[in-house]
């Protein structure tokens, strides 16, 4: 079956974050008390953070994930800063060794009103200006994956998750999508998953298995951008809570900062029996 590959060292996979840096993502979060780029921005630090954790054996990290975040808004390019400047695709341990900066951060210790302190890495800023030019990101994510698979033709499928707040400024989308889709490995076509964030106090519409059902042209539209998701990330998205089928695709409407989380972590979730 498909998505099956092992995940090592000498055949890593790759993620791809696409982060709508637009002049929309100043909007407040009303449950967060910052700005949709701020939480965004945070949202991803931290699963990146997270990625480099799965992956520490001793006092190494293994090079299973190689990472890229692309920013698009007044310029579509990697949103990566520091030393990663500029950097397509970053290996883990690059990546753990380089962040642009670590903050120290307070946060509620748990179970009491007690505050602690706690490090931070920052790989990328909050940025919010300019338009929403999303074919232009899918299509420098293009480039990186084919760069990707010539190096590495039996990988697990790469995958590109989107993470926007608006229409595209640049076109249409659709054909954008479906050529990146288009790509795969011997393991399986390339992912290409879509998260809605907004700041309306609406129901998210979680990994939905048909068109029909979405409220309106744009929601139909990212739903057809984004990709099946297969049996393994079926199956994660079970486990935590999800309401899926055999035609659930990668795609969330509406989202909220906490949907987002949880998006990105089933996303992002590979079963330990695919690691090496």
């Amino acid at each position: 079956m498909p998505y099956k590959a092992e995940i090592s060292r000498s055949n890593p996979s790759c993620f791809i974050f696409l982060i709508d840096q637009s002049e929309s993502m100043t909007e407040v979060l009303p449950d967060q008390g910052k700005s949709k780029a701020e939480a965004l921005a945070d949202a991803t630090n931290r699963l990146l953070q997270t990625l480099v954790l799965r992956c520490v054996r001793g006092e190494a990290v293994l090079d299973r994930f190689h990472v890229g975040v692309i920013g698009y808004g007044s310029k579509v390019a990697s949103a990566l800063g520091g030393p990663l400047e500029g950097k397509k695709l970053a290996p883990l341990s690059e990546l753990a060794q380089n962040p642009l900066r670590v903050e120290q951060r307070t946060r509620k210790a748990e179970g009491g009103t007690a505050e602690q302190t706690y490090r931070f890495p920052v790989w990328f800023d909050a940025v919010a200006d300019g338009m929403t030019p999303m074919c232009g990101a899918i299509d420098l994510a293009w480039s990186y994956v084919v760069e990707f698979l010539q190096w590495y033709p039996h990988c697990y499928p790469p995958l590109i998750i989107n993470l926007t707040d608006g229409r595209p400024s640049d076109g249409n989308p659709e054909p954008h999508a479906a050529t990146i889709r288009s790509l795969g490995s011997s393991d399986g076509n390339v992912l290409l998953f879509n998260c809605h964030l907004s700041i309306h106090a609406k129901q998210a519409i979680e990994f939905p298995d048909k068109e029909a059902d979405l409220p309106d042209n744009f929601a139909k539209m990212l739903f057809k951008m984004s990709s099946p998701l297969p049996l393994p990330m079926r199956e994660t998205a079970k486990r935590d809570g999800f309401k899926v089928g055999e035609a659930s695709r990668g795609f969330i409407y509406n989202a909220d900062m906490v949907s987002v989380i949880r998006f990105l972590d089933v996303g992002t979730r590979v079963d330990p029996k695919n690691l090496r």
